[in-house]
């Protein structure tokens, strides 16, 4: 027990630095990310990436389910949970202009979650929200000015701090929310220039935003028995449109290089806009969330989620986001065990997981709203004489489209996640 502890403590102590450190520094390559808050996260981790991200109604005893903090109380009363991911993603992108491909690798989230009491459970971790990150270079030539060139880079990640508790006060009802503190920066640039005309300026603007706020979502879940061995079990979230502290920043000047004989070049800057951390509000949109759960114990799990988010009412610093419409997702998934308690077969106690996802996403393009579609599957890996899980599984999926002059993106995500379980809670009666 103590072995397992110091384990546990030193994963923490070394995990934890690095999962910060990857919130500021995300290794992400999307042009989609260039609008809104850029590319949003799921709402599943661990053993439901698998099945398609379908996670509202799930209640699993080894897992932490943060998309509904209903579910905390689903664990062990003497167990204690510590989960942490990593991801990959590869992409190749394409238009009718050009194609390129983009390979991004990042930790992702930690979890931990314990019981306080026999009806009250608690969670904890860190979970990503949204990424920046785009290189956009476009050159043309303008009758008069000649060649010009324009760069649009981002940078910059939003994360979640979460606390939360679940509560049963009843058999079979389980209520949960999460208090998380919302932080990050997000920064976007621009800059043209004219190469082949020296009498032009070059205008460079730095777009930034920066967010730190406290938030709440609610979680429900009822579970309806239907006889010894199986169940269902109804899940629902909601989050009322947030408001989150914003400091907004918008920069922009022109600069000439003078050349003068005999001297050394000599620049003429000019200041066009100069706005620093001015304090502001975002208000969310309204997400509310709907997903049903069929269970045979140890050896089925069946789940679908709706889930959507009214984007098309958030407030970015006073103004509607005219770029960004509602956002609806579907997913549809599964876990079948051969055997859980077999002691000869070792796949006979794999966790085999499939699903399928879409999604309509907040994202409009040259009018179109941007669609999303992922096949999902992987394997939950038992770990020997333990009820710790180590996940795999992938997505292959397609975002977008090449019609009407927009990006289609084809990618695969590898995704990773160890649970640690262990009993924290029991009296010894011999050392």
């Amino acid at each position: 027990m103590q072995k397992t502890y110091s384990a546990l403590i030193i994963a923490g102590l070394v995990l934890l630095p690095s999962l910060i450190f990857a919130q500021f520094n995300n290794n992400t390559t999307s042009p989609f990310s260039r609008f809104g808050l850029g590319d949003l996260h799921g709402l599943s981790h661990g053993r439901t990436v698998a099945m398609g991200g379908a996670t509202l109604g799930s209640r699993n005893s080894q897992q932490i389910n943060f998309a509904n903090p209903a579910s905390y109380t689903s664990t062990d009363s003497l167990a204690f949970l510590f989960e942490f991911g990593v991801n990959a993603k590869f992409s190749s992108y394409k238009s009718s202009l050009d194609k390129f491909s983009a390979n991004d690798i990042n930790f992702r989230y930690f979890s931990l979650s314990f019981p306080i009491s026999k009806n009250i459970s608690t969670a904890m971790g860190l979970t990503p929200y949204s990424d920046v990150g785009y290189d956009v270079r476009i050159n043309q030539d303008l009758p008069g000015s000649g060649a010009v060139s324009h760069l649009y880079y981002g940078e910059g990640s939003l994360s979640r701090a979460f606390i939360g508790v679940g509560v049963s006060p009843f058999r079979n009802i389980s209520v949960g929310a999460n208090l998380y503190y919302f932080f990050g920066s997000l920064t976007r640039n621009a800059y043209i220039s004219f190469p082949e005309n020296a009498e032009m300026y070059t205008i460079e603007r730095t777009d930034g935003i920066r967010l730190r706020d406290f938030g709440l979502n609610f979680g429900l879940q009822a579970t309806v028995p239907i006889d010894k061995e199986q169940s269902v079990t109804i899940g629902a979230t909601l989050e009322n449109k947030p408001k989150f502290t914003a400091f907004s920043s918008d920069v922009a000047y022109k600069t000439l290089i003078i050349s003068i004989p005999n001297q050394n070049p000599r620049s003429d800057r000019e200041n066009l806009i100069d706005l620093t951390e001015e304090k502001s509000k975002i208000v969310m949109p309204l997400s509310t969330g709907l997903g049903v759960s069929y269970v045979k114990n140890n050896k089925l799990e069946i789940n679908a989620d709706y889930y959507f988010q009214q984007w098309s009412e958030a407030s970015f610093l006073g103004s509607p986001y005219v770029f960004l419409t509602d956002r609806s997702i579907v997913a549809v998934g599964g876990e079948y065990i051969p055997d859980k308690f077999s002691i000869r077969s070792y796949a006979s106690r794999m966790a085999y997981r499939a699903g399928i996802n879409f999604e309509n996403s907040y994202l409009l393009s040259n009018n179109q709203q941007v669609k999303d579609f992922g096949i999902t599957f992987g394997v939950g890996l038992p770990v020997y004489r333990s009820n710790s899980t180590i996940n795999v599984s992938a997505e292959l999926g397609r975002r977008g489209s090449t019609k009407s002059n927009l990006i289609r993106e084809n990618y695969m995500k590898l995704n990773l996640s160890v649970n640690l379980y262990d009993f924290w809670f029991v009296k010894r009666r011999f050392d």
